[in-house]
């Protein structure tokens, strides 16, 4: 069973961190970059749970149009003592940066974890902006979590109507060169399968061209796929792949059923 979620929460001007408890010795270091319209904050109940588990959690304070290379430099930042494995995440389009970042020669990743990942980015795949820009139905799109959605609506800091931004091309296109540069990587794609705003399709692509992709499905799941109402399964899911990270690149079975 997890322990209570006692992890304390740091915020500074480029990120905010929740630690494990005091006296567990950290089991691994996750940075996650937000996507549009979010901030930091909104991953709190994220951060949290997998404090709870030893995983140090950082989230960057980043947006679509920061220069990769200021990504870059935090991560940098963060990684020097870091505990390993040291993971890179992010969720819309900060999955698309995380792969960018992830691939930069400079830093040493371990593995990287995408949610709601927006490859497909053509007009006939996308949500048409006439709706994603009415609230109600862009909190529909996000998530069907009650709790989530009554956060995200009670604050002043959420960027509403943000879906309706395209995806910034020059950022696609550092995603799209970062997939054949990641070669043996692990890589987790956590993916709603009713996500109308990133559809499964895509995520099934973009996991069929990185060998060492798992993708997980969460069945009605929609955009938000951290913060969706199956948050507890899915955030068990990636800690259940950070176990199993931690034995090596090959992520050998820690459990087997039957």
């Amino acid at each position: 069973m997890t322990a209570p979620a006692t992890a304390a929460t740091t915020a500074t001007t480029r990120a905010t961190q929740w630690q494990p408890a005091e006296g567990l010795l950290p089991r691994g270091t996750l940075v996650l970059l937000p996507g549009r319209g979010e901030h930091p904050g909104v991953y709190e109940r994220f951060g949290r749970r997998l404090a709870a588990d030893a995983y140090v959690v950082h989230v960057l304070d980043t947006d679509p149009d920061q220069p990769l290379a200021d990504a870059v430099a935090e991560v940098a930042r963060l990684a020097g003592d870091a505990a390993v494995p040291l993971v890179l995440a992010g969720s819309d389009t900060g999955a698309l940066r995380a792969l960018a970042v992830a691939a930069d020669p400079s830093l040493r990743i371990d593995a990287v974890l995408l949610a709601g990942t927006p490859v497909e980015v053509d007009a006939a795949s996308e949500v048409d902006a006439a709706s994603i820009t009415d609230w109600e139905r862009e909190l529909t799109a996000r998530t069907a979590c009650p709790t989530h959605r009554g956060r995200l609506d009670a604050d002043p800091g959420f960027g509403r109507g943000s879906l309706a931004a395209p995806v910034p091309a020059g950022l696609a296109e550092a995603a799209d060169r970062a997939v054949r540069q990641l070669g043996e990587l692990p890589v987790l794609l956590v993916h709603g399968a009713a996500d109308a705003v990133s559809p499964l399709a895509g995520a099934r692509r973009l996991a069929s061209e990185l060998p060492q992709a798992v993708l997980a499905t969460v069945t009605d799941g929609r955009h938000d796929a951290f913060n969706d109402i199956s948050h507890r399964s899915v955030a068990a899911t990636v800690v259940q792949w950070l176990e199993r990270l931690r034995g090596g690149p090959g992520l050998p079975v820690v459990v087997t059923l039957g």
